[in-house]
């Protein structure tokens, strides 16, 4: 019996960066043995640190159709692009298990929320690619890391980000500037929630740093197609495993990695990052940056390794804030945001902000 089952262009996109090698040592969507390791231990069924459940959810139709088959098809427009070897069908409990992926059931969490309206029914096994044209303009790791090495770069520091560039992400892209040879910045640029900035305002914000302050030097620009999971530290080592196989030799993780609201902690992505370090080797090495602010004192953007005034000299560089300015039609103080930064993203008005 031939069955085919469309791909959403999540699930797409997920069938991408598992066909070009971006969710390595993937070679399809999980099993139940290894979505339960994931989800109860933060490694794949053989031992391998993996912290986000990669997963193929099927209606309920579908899954009685296949639970006794060797292959899915699968489509996307209704265009054949490939096919699933069907290692097992298996059903999830969500309300079990999404807590223990994002620390909390909260449905006003967008990656909670998300996560519920996805089928509960779930089909594991190795893809195989027919429709090789769908990987095109999407990230490839060998040519990525070809790259690199013809540059003859031999240490990359991969900086993730879903907003445009402000003052306190320049301050730790030149710090790991200091510390490796080059710079990959590879924003986010898959689903992001209604508020969130725009591809389009996150890219030129990126073009204007880029050719006004970041000319000559050692940087790589590209974006990464995936949606975002809002699942605050797992997600900060998943992001961390992306860049390893981009072949970035660092990473970094910051404040509130992937977070969203207050439901993780400011450091407790570092947190996580250094327990994983001291019992695995991840094959990158994480770069554990503290909150960079402007101190009125110092008259520069400092953090609490390089500054231990007072608070009443303190500016923090809010995001919010920033987004709220923005949104108004304003620039932000050059404190928080270069001006050129803040023209380029202002002029394009209704396209700032992801729409509901």
């Amino acid at each position: 019996m031939n069955i085919s089952y469309e791909l959403n262009q999540e699930l797409l996109q997920d069938y991408i960066n598992i066909a070009n090698g971006l969710f390595y040592p993937l070679e399809g969507f999980m099993n139940s043995s290894d979505y339960h390791s994931v989800v109860d231990n933060m490694t794949l069924a053989n031992g391998e640190v993996w912290t986000i459940p990669i997963c193929l959810d099927i209606d309920y139709d579908t899954y009685m159709k296949v639970v006794d088959s060797e292959k899915l098809n699968l489509t996307y427009n209704h265009k054949l692009i490939g096919y699933i070897l069907i290692d097992d069908c298996y059903m999830i409990k969500n309300d079990e298990v999404i807590i223990k992926i994002f620390g909390t059931k909260d449905i006003n969490h967008p990656g909670v929320k998300k996560e519920l309206l996805k089928h509960k029914y779930r089909i594991g096994g190795k893809i195989i690619v027919k429709d090789e044209t769908i990987l095109a303009d999407n990230l490839k790791p060998k040519e990525i890391k070809s790259y690199f090495k013809n540059k003859g770069w031999n240490t990359i520091a991969g900086f993730q980000t879903r907003n445009p560039i402000h003052k306190a992400h320049e301050h730790l892209q030149r710090v790991a500037l200091e510390v490796c040879d080059a710079l990959f910045i590879n924003p986010l640029v898959g689903w992001k929630k209604k508020g969130d900035f725009s591809e389009e305002a996150v890219l030129t914000g990126y073009k204007t740093m880029i050719e006004e302050y970041y000319t000559g030097l050692n940087i790589y620009f590209d974006t990464l197609k995936t949606p975002m999971r809002y699942a605050g530290p797992k997600e900060a080592i998943f992001h961390a495993i992306i860049r390893r196989n981009l072949g970035c030799t660092h990473f970094i993780i910051g404040r509130d990695h992937a977070g969203v609201g207050d439901y993780y902690g400011r450091y407790e992505a570092q947190e996580l990052a250094r327990y994983l370090q001291s019992k695995y080797n991840l094959g990158i090495e994480l770069l554990l940056l503290s909150e960079p602010y402007y101190c009125k004192k110092c008259s520069q953007i400092v953090s609490d390794h390089t500054c231990k005034h007072t608070k009443d000299f303190i500016q923090k560089i809010s995001g919010t804030q920033i987004r709220n300015m923005l949104a108004k039609g304003k620039r932000p103080s050059e404190i928080f945001m270069r001006k050129e930064i803040a023209d380029s993203i202002i002029q394009l008005k209704e396209n700032i902000f992801i729409k509901g």
